[in-house]
């Protein structure tokens, strides 16, 4: 069977944390990595393994979580995009959906639903 690579990013250590928890042991999940900045999530993505699925967040201390995604859908469009976020504004939604997002998660309303998608995830060969 194979494992799913997953990559976090977020610079909220605790988010990574709770995530992790949530996700460990989740059938078709190879052990999780994580990124608190832009700019490590693309030294990460600059050798292989790559991941699978990059959860992202939209708010990063040195870029947007939009800018990374906006270079996932050109060079690595086989990489599924969840964006989370606390921007609650169809805005975003929207954007990050066109710009080649398969999901956006609001973290104050909808972070509960994210180990039911990767679950679906894992469970399908990516």
């Amino acid at each position: 069977m194979h494992r799913n690579r997953l990559l976090i990013v977020d610079d909220a250590p605790l988010i990574i944390s709770r995530l992790t928890t949530l996700l460990e042991g989740l059938p078709g999940l190879a052990p999780i990595d994580s990124a608190a900045t832009v700019a490590e999530a693309l030294e990460k993505l600059s050798k292989p393994p790559l991941p699978d699925i990059v959860l992202l967040d939209i708010n990063l201390p040195d870029r947007s979580g939009i800018d990374l995604l906006r270079h996932l859908h050109k060079h690595h469009p086989s990489i599924l995009v969840i964006m989370q976020s606390n921007q609650s504004g169809i805005f975003y939604r929207n954007l990050c959906l066109q710009l080649g997002a398969s999901y956006y998660i609001d973290k104050s309303t909808e972070f509960q639903f994210i180990p039911t998608i990767l679950a679906n995830l894992c469970s399908k060969e990516l």
